[in-house]
């Protein structure tokens, strides 16, 4: 479905559009720490958009671009869109963080509230694409996308040398990171663990990886606001995910906060909640303890709830607290 010639193809594409992010060694953790909120547009989510369009005919990104998003896919979109001379389209929920409509209007997209959750976002945003004939840029279930995503598990094995690590801890949504990441490893014979990681309010992935079903999930507000929404039926994330993952885990809203403060008091990193959770799942050790891998996703958090949060953990942060 997705090549190795795919992904080889995505990373010659994008490499000199991105920055190759940093990764670092955290003693505490046993954990290498790969910061996507280094990357342009604060998150990883360029990768994907970046090569999805890249890769379009000229007819095809000429149509202009339609995407869903709870803010950073359609960042990435914009930048996207942007840089091929096309104009964007960005649905997102009404639930929104600020910062993330903020920045997607700067970018020169065209933003779209919608009432409701992400999912009833996706919905609109495919039936005004198909209305005005517009390209529909999937966060998640595309195979383009998902092997710009991939970029991400090539530069994790050319920066880990020795390559010691024995799990990568992904945060999920639609999959398409994680199913990335799983095929490069895989086609690379990297012999690791592959965990995802979901905020416990927002579990439609993990009750599909679990359970095999997402009907009976109820979705609450969380911090990992970047995680929230239920997956499209038949998305191709969700066979990968099954095959590729060797385990799925919950954290919870107020473990994703103590991960926050942590990246911020230790590394002096500002992350957002959803790229926090792999960390949390270290702290609140939801896997045996092994040299692992935390995919900071990215670091697009409104400054003032980021500021409460530290100022609330800025005395229990520490792991030995």
């Amino acid at each position: 479905m997705i090549s190795k010639d795919w992904i080889d193809a995505a990373k010659d594409r994008i490499s000199d559009k991105i920055i190759k992010t940093p990764c670092t060694y955290d003693s505490d953790l046993d954990a290498y720490l790969k910061w996507e909120n280094y990357q342009k547009t604060g998150a990883f989510k360029l990768r994907g958009a970046l090569n999805k369009v890249l890769a379009l005919e000229p007819w095809e990104q000429e149509r202009g671009l339609v995407a869903a998003s709870a803010g950073n896919h359609g960042l990435g979109v914009a930048y996207a869109a942007r840089l091929v001379g096309t104009k964007a389209t960005i649905f997102i929920p009404e639930t929104s963080v600020f910062n993330k409509e903020e920045a997607i209007l700067k970018s020169g997209a065209t933003l779209v509230k919608v009432k409701g959750g992400f999912s009833e976002a996706e919905k609109q945003a495919q039936l005004s694409a198909i209305k005005k004939g517009a390209t529909w840029v999937s966060p998640y279930n595309d195979a383009q996308v998902i092997a710009g995503q991939a970029t991400l598990g090539l530069e994790l094995i050319e920066q880990i040398k020795p390559f010691d690590a024995r799990a990568c801890l992904v945060p999920v949504s639609g999959g398409g990171l994680i199913a990335g990441i799983g095929l490069a490893f895989q086609y690379n014979d990297m012999p690791i663990s592959l965990i995802g990681v979901q905020s416990e309010n927002s579990a439609y992935f993990y009750s599909l990886y679990h359970k095999g079903t997402q009907r009976f999930i109820v979705e609450k507000t969380s911090i990992a606001d970047g995680l929230s929404g239920g997956v499209e039926k038949k998305s191709i994330t969700i066979p990968l995910v099954r095959n590729l993952l060797d385990n799925f885990l919950l954290v919870s809203d107020e473990e994703i906060e103590h991960a926050i403060t942590y990246a911020y008091f230790k590394h002096n990193e500002i992350i957002e909640g959803s790229a926090a959770v792999p960390i949390a799942a270290i702290i609140y050790k939801k896997i045996k303890a092994q040299k692992s891998i935390l995919v900071i996703t990215g670091g697009n958090i409104a400054s003032e709830n980021h500021t409460k949060i530290c100022k609330k953990w800025e005395n229990k942060w520490r792991l030995d607290i």
